[in-house]
């Protein structure tokens, strides 16, 4: 009987440290993130399009961050895919720094990875800091990470928020229609495509955050890019108002685009 109750107090004690730890994991990596915050800011850089003759002469697309050497930025897809007026003169752009302060570099895409709605840009001048993009295989869920980017930009200006939450799940983009009637031909391309599993997370991203990288809270480390129109399309085709979740793509995504280019430090 005392053998048991020695042993009751040990599983007790088991529990008490487990519940410890975890806590004081949590409280280290959020008092890491305002350090992150910091250091990741410079590489965070907004997407859109410059026209001179135009009221107001940029418009905010959604955000990038640099990789590689400097001089490449990570978007989405839907993000650069815009009509520009050539005869006018319009162009993509990169903005970098903060509110009126921002300015703006020429930018052009250099690849497109419309499956995974992925896109590598150049951008002229100076190198810039850049992130490191690591394998997403080692991504749980239940983990929490990170996310840095310009919501509402169009709006509330070129101030970079940051937004964190756990990856709730690790699902396939591709959800099973109930009705044939939801199959739009966008969707139906998209699945001839294949099915990909993408994070899930339970935080709410905006208009602008787009292409924003989603990194873990201690490192910096970019373990997917947000994406939220282009993985809607497909995952909620069956609901009639949009979920407030968010979704982002791996990085690994990232990397096959990256070396595709032959883009490296």
């Amino acid at each position: 009987m005392i053998a048991s109750f020695k042993l009751d107090v040990v599983r007790v004690l088991a529990v008490c440290f487990s519940a410890i730890l975890l806590c004081l994991t949590a409280f280290v990596h959020a008092a890491d993130l305002p350090g992150t915050v910091a250091r990741i800011k410079p590489s965070i850089v907004g997407i859109g399009t410059y026209l001179p003759t135009r009221a107001p002469q940029s418009r905010l697309q959604g955000t990038g961050f640099v990789v590689a050497d400097g001089y490449h930025v990570i978007t989405n897809a839907h993000v650069v895919k815009v009509e520009l007026s050539v005869a006018k003169k319009e162009k993509l752009v990169i903005f970098t720094g903060t509110g009126k302060r921002a300015k703006l570099r020429d930018a052009r895409v250099l690849v497109l990875d419309e499956i995974h709605d992925l896109a590598l840009l150049r951008i002229s001048g100076a190198k810039l800091p850049a992130l490191q993009v690591i394998d997403s295989k080692m991504v749980r869920e239940g983990e929490r990470y990170a996310f840095t980017g310009f919501p509402l930009g169009g709006i509330l200006g070129l101030y970079p928020a940051t937004h964190q939450g756990i990856v709730s799940s690790i699902t396939p983009i591709a959800a099973p229609m109930g009705d044939s009637r939801q199959l739009t031909p966008e969707l139906i391309k998209r699945l001839k495509n294949g099915s990909y599993r993408i994070f899930q997370l339970d935080a709410t991203a905006y208009p602008g955050n787009s292409g924003s990288p989603l990194y873990d809270q201690k490192t910096g480390r970019v373990v997917g890019v947000i994406n939220s129109v282009f993985v809607k399309g497909t995952k909620e085709a069956a609901i009639e108002n949009p979920s407030g979740i968010t979704y982002a793509i791996p990085a690994k995504y990232v990397k096959s685009l990256m070396e595709k280019a032959k883009v490296t430090r």
